[in-house]
C-alpha cells in the first residue's frame, strides 16, 4: 500500500509526469503586454528603472505590437506620453492624441490583436493627478473628472480600441464611461475596470516611464489603502454594478490574497497587473546575479494565475512567451 507521501514522490520524479499533473499552466494567451507610446518620430527611449522597456514612438510601438502578436500574446495595453500637458488633460481625449493615433496604427497593421487603452488623466495633467484639481485647495474633484474620463474612453473607442481600461479610481467612473460609450454607439466596447487599485509604492518605475508622478500630495485620497482587503470586494462589486466587463487587481504580487477573494466574489473575468516595481525588482536582482530571472519570473506569474487571475498584464510577457515556445 502506497502512503500519500510516496505517491507524491512518484509523480515528481519524472519530468513528463510532472507536466501532466501540473495544476496551473501559463500560456502566451494569458497575457496583455503594456506599451508606452510617446509623441515624436523614431523615438525609442530606454526606461532606466525598467530594463528592456522603452518609450516608443508610434512606428516602434507598431513593431513591438507585431512582436508580441507573433509570440502568441493576444493583446497590448497602451499608455500615452504626450508632448504637452495641461490642467484639463486635453491630450487624453483629443481625437489626434497619442493613444488615439497609436490605436489606429496598430489596428491597421494588426486587426486581430486586441488593443486595450488606459483611460486616465494623470499622464496628460500638468500636475500628475488622475483627475481635475481645485486650484485653491489641491483637492481632486471626483465628479468634474468623470466627464473628461468618459470623453477619453469614447475617443479611444472611436479610434478603434477593443477594450477601454479606466485606471483613475474616481467614484462612479465605470457608470459614466458606460453611459457615454453607449450614447456614442460603442455599446459593444467592453470596460476593464481597475476595480481594486492600491496606493502602492510599486508604481515608481511606471511614473518615470509615463512622466506621471504627482507634483504635490499623493493619490491616497482616491486609491486604496494597502491594508484593506474587504474594501476591494466593495470596490469590485460597485464596478460590476456600474457595468464593468472585466475587473482588475493592481498590483498583483503583494495582493494575491485580494486576487483570490475577488475571483471567489465574481464570475466576471479577473485581471491582475504585474506592475512596474514588481518587474524592476526581478530584473535588478537578476542583473546582479542574485536570482535566476527565468525561473523567478515564471514562478511569480504562475502564482498570479494560481491565485485566480484569468488575465495577467505584465512587462515580462514577451520573455515568457519566448521561454514557453523554447
Amino acid at each position: 500500500m502506497a502512503f500519500p507521501q510516496q505517491r507524491l514522490r512518484r509523480t515528481r520524479r519524472n519530468a513528463a509526469l510532472r507536466g501532466l499533473v501540473r495544476e496551473t499552466h501559463l500560456t502566451p494567451g494569458d497575457f496583455i503586454y503594456p506599451i508606452f507610446v510617446a509623441a515624436g518620430e523614431d523615438v525609442k527611449n530606454p526606461i532606466a528603472s525598467m530594463p528592456g522597456i522603452f518609450q516608443l514612438s508610434i512606428n516602434h510601438a507598431v513593431a513591438e505590437a507585431k512582436r508580441a502578436h507573433s509570440l502568441g500574446i493576444p493583446g497590448v495595453l497602451l499608455f500615452g506620453i504626450p508632448d504637452e500637458k495641461d490642467e484639463a488633460a486635453s491630450g487624453a481625449y483629443d481625437a489626434e492624441g497619442i493613444v488615439q493615433l497609436a490605436t489606429r496604427a496598430i489596428k491597421d497593421a494588426l486587426p486581430g490583436l486586441l488593443v486595450v487603452t488606459d483611460v486616465c488623466l494623470c499622464e496628460y495633467m500638468s500636475h500628475g493627478h488622475c483627475g481635475v484639481v481645485e486650484k485653491d485647495t489641491g483637492e481632486v474633484l471626483n465628479d468634474v473628472s468623470l466627464e473628461l474620463l468618459a470623453r477619453t474612453a469614447s475617443s479611444h473607442a472611436e479610434a478603434g480600441a477593443d477594450i477601454v481600461a479606466p485606471s483613475d479610481m474616481m467614484d462612479g467612473r465605470v457608470a459614466a464611461i458606460r453611459a457615454d460609450l453607449d450614447r456614442e454607439g460603442f455599446e459593444n466596447t467592453p470596460i476593464m475596470a481597475y476595480a481594486a487599485k492600491y496606493a502602492s509604492a510599486f508604481y515608481g518605475p511606471f511614473r518615470e516611464a509615463a512622466g506621471s508622478a504627482p507634483q504635490f500630495g499623493d493619490r491616497r485620497s482616491y486609491q486604496m489603502d494597502p491594508a484593506n482587503a474587504r474594501e476591494a470586494l466593495v470596490e469590485t462589486e460597485l464596478d460590476v454594478e456600474e457595468g464593468a466587463d472585466i475587473v482588475m487587481v493592481k498590483p498583483a504580487l503583494p495582493y494575491l490574497d485580494v486576487v483570490r477573494r475577488v475571483r471567489e466574489a465574481t464570475d466576471l473575468p479577473v485581471a491582475a497587473y504585474n506592475v512596474s516595481g514588481e518587474y524592476a525588482m526581478i530584473k535588478a536582482a537578476a542583473q546582479n546575479g542574485w536570482i535566476d530571472e527565468e525561473r523567478a519570473v515564471m514562478e511569480a506569474l504562475t502564482g498570479i494565475k494560481r491565485a485566480g487571475a484569468d488575465i495577467i498584464i505584465s512587462y515580462h510577457a514577451p520573455d515568457v512567451a519566448g521561454w514557453l515556445a523554447g
